[in-house]
């Protein structure tokens, strides 16, 4: 694929197992990474799954990962999986698309000055992180070191050499230094109530929350994004440059992040480990569900889908 650059602001009864019937063959599939593509707790794709990426590449069908995680943090975990090197990455909940190799594709920013008001309303409520598109220190900012290693300890050792503590946070959001994303963590009672307290502010407009729960771990994500971006708004205009109609586009997730993308995918998977809420959700709307992210969900939905490409080319 060809990357071309676009830089904006402001964009405008238990189900049955997955059986990949009743649609057109696959030309775009979109993935989750964290409880979808990967094993819980794990850091490495199964050889299955990494086998079922390449088989799916070989084919024909793009393959895209779109994950919350920031590109740094993603790229490493598909090195060595010999995949495409123009393999699409949406990255930070749809704020950042580029290719596996580094390619650039899109970019949106969250106003400098949006930021600042979010964090004087959200502080109070968990620990508060902002993302800038550069590498190194300072590409996360944070201005409590503590409290972060309290609740996301594992995300704080896996990124150490890209924090940077800054007090408070306002000084590193200056004008011109418009951050990609803001994030805040804490367990779940707090965030819902962080989510209303966005909802009824001045800067709900200025902004997209979308959040990620994890209710094994009493912990939830909500992500700040500029608004209207999403892995469904990032997909939509991958999609476009790819010339795919959503009709032959399948997106599989397993959380709250996902389901813009799997509303506007033809195809929408659900993968078994999701919370009951999203399940329920699945059987409402029509998406299959896959087997669980720990029984190699998304290698046996790209096996049934390149089964069906190949049938139908030939």
């Amino acid at each position: 694929m060809t990357a071309v650059t676009e830089t904006c602001v402001h964009p405008c009864h238990p189900p049955a197992r997955y059986t990949g019937h009743m649609h057109p063959p696959l030309r775009l599939v979109a993935i989750d990474m964290d409880g979808t593509l990967l094993p819980t707790f794990a850091r490495e794709i199964s050889r299955r799954t990494a086998q079922a990426l390449k088989a799916a590449q070989e084919a024909g069908i793009a393959v895209a990962i779109a994950t919350g995680r920031r590109t740094a943090y993603t790229a490493p975990l598909l090195e060595g999986l010999g995949l495409r090197a123009d393999t699409p990455l949406i990255t930070s909940n749809g704020a950042v698309t580029r290719t596996l190799s580094g390619e650039p594709i899109d970019r949106c920013q969250l106003q400098a000055q949006v930021a600042r008001g979010l964090c004087q309303l959200l502080r109070e409520f968990g620990t508060m992180v902002f993302t800038f598109d550069k590498p190194g220190r300072g590409e996360l900012v944070l201005e409590d070191l503590e409290q972060a290693q309290g609740r996301i300890a594992l995300w704080v050792e896996a990124n150490r050499n890209a924090i940077e503590v800054v007090k408070p946070l306002e000084r590193a959001l200056t004008d011109g230094e418009d951050p990609i994303q803001g994030m805040v963590t804490g367990n779940l009672g707090k965030m819902r109530e962080a989510e209303k307290a966005l909802k009824a502010s001045e800067w709900s407009g200025s902004c997209e929350c979308i959040k990620t729960e994890y209710p094994e771990r009493d912990l939830s994500i909500l992500d700040l994004l500029p608004p209207g971006v999403s892995k469904g708004w990032a997909l939509e205009r991958l999609a476009a440059r790819l010339g795919v109609d959503r009709k032959e586009t399948m997106a599989i997730g397993d959380n709250w992040n996902d389901v813009g993308m799997l509303e506007w995918a033809g195809q929408g998977v659900m993968m078994g480990n999701a919370a009951g809420e999203l399940r329920a959700m699945a059987r409402v709307r029509g998406w299959e569900q896959a087997p669980p992210n720990d029984e190699d969900g998304v290698a046996v939905v790209l096996e049934a889908a390149v089964a069906k490409f190949s049938a139908a080319k030939v």
